[in-house]
């Protein structure tokens, strides 16, 4: 007998912090995945500044600790309620799978944390809502990230084994997938933030749109290999990062061309050093997030592992929308009470079914919540 399929919203929040994703997607949480709909929405300066300081902020807390930061916390929900209520104006929806804004990922100390308030959103949009989809994988001994590579094996099941998914959003992660269900995943290190930021420092924009600034660059080798000197890269996977693990005092004293040159050769770097630890090399590397609009990443990629790399547009993937999509995947799994986490991906001692269910009391919505 075929599983119920569900009409699922996910929303991701990205800790390159531009904004909102939202995708709807029809799904059985397993094999049955068919994408409906995608918006997406930038934040406003406020709010990115207001969440740049609370991850800043968040850096010295010692564990997450909710009253602190509750006034971003409802600003950041009603930014996702006012994308979820566009999507819904096309189509309904069974559940949303809310992922909110990672603060700080602590794994190592047995904790992540990501605002976002479950309970408001599920009032508001009067749809059930599953969110806090990544502290029950690192309650059981897991890192809490990467989860999506789950949905990248859903999404290529059966279509034969060697393909690499590289997702280069603010930290960039590994899914490396074999014959069957083999996989093997993990974070390789930064994907864009250290570039956002550099180019935010030195040029004053948000990012290095069309990797023009690191083009007309020259990378600094002495300062890559200083950068790439450090027993994080020869650790064997499950393991993951936070955003500001590392930094770009490396490159200060560089010109803002040559910086983002040698940073955009940092993350390629990381990308090939992340090879040693898959079993086989990829056949080919398909690029989502961010990371995959920059031509000169994908290329020094391409160059530095050299594997063939694109985006994940190749294969017909929308890689705006490929992380909204699994948190909508995950809701509908967390309501079959399927596994959101695995050992071979994230670590945890046992699969894991994550998630937090928060119902809808009432349909009506309330801008006065």
């Amino acid at each position: 007998m075929s599983s119920r399929l569900y009409r699922a919203v996910g929303l991701m929040s990205g800790t390159s912090m531009d904004g909102i994703d939202a995708a709807l997607l029809e799904t059985d949480g397993e094999d049955h995945i068919r994408p409906l709909g995608f918006l997406s929405a930038p934040y406003d300066a406020t709010l990115r500044a207001a969440l740049k300081t609370a991850v800043k902020d968040a850096a010295d807390c010692p564990k997450p600790d909710a009253a602190r930061f509750a006034e971003v916390t409802r600003s950041l929900t009603l930014e996702h309620w006012k994308l979820v209520s566009a999507l819904l104006a096309k189509a309904g929806a069974d559940i949303v799978g809310f992922h909110g804004h990672t603060l700080a990922h602590r794994p190592e100390q047995g904790w992540t944390w990501q605002i976002g308030d479950g309970d408001l959103l599920a009032q508001l949009t009067g749809v059930d809502v599953v969110g806090d989809l990544r502290c029950a994988d690192v309650e059981a001994g897991g890192q809490g990230a990467p989860l999506l590579p789950a949905y990248h094996r859903a999404r290529l099941r059966g279509t034969g084994g060697g393909a690499g998914i590289l997702n280069l959003g603010g930290v960039g992660n590994l899914t490396w997938l074999g014959e069957g269900d083999e996989i093997v995943a993990f974070d390789t290190g930064p994907g864009n933030a250290l570039i956002d930021d550099w180019v935010s420092e030195t040029t004053g924009r948000r990012f290095d749109e069309g990797g023009t600034l690191a083009a007309n660059g020259e990378v600094h080798e002495s300062v890559l290999d200083t950068m790439l000197d450090l027993d994080w890269f020869d650790a064997r996977p499950p393991k993951s990062l936070d955003r500001d693990d590392f930094g770009i005092a490396a490159v200060r004293g560089l010109s803002s061309a040559d910086g983002a040159a040698t940073l955009t050769a940092f993350t390629a770097e990381t990308v090939r050093l992340a090879l040693a630890h898959v079993p086989a090399t990829p056949t080919r590397l398909l690029v989502t997030g961010g990371g995959r609009l920059n031509p000169e990443l994908l290329r020094m990629i391409e160059t530095r592992t050299g594997i063939p790399t694109g985006a994940v547009e190749e294969i017909g993937w929308n890689g705006d929308a490929l992380e909204a999509e699994g948190f909508a995947w995950f809701a509908v799994r967390h309501l079959r009470g399927l596994p959101t986490s695995f050992p071979e991906i994230s670590g945890p001692r046992q699969p894991v079914v994550g998630g937090v269910l928060y119902r809808a009391r009432s349909v009506e919505r309330r801008m006065s919540t």
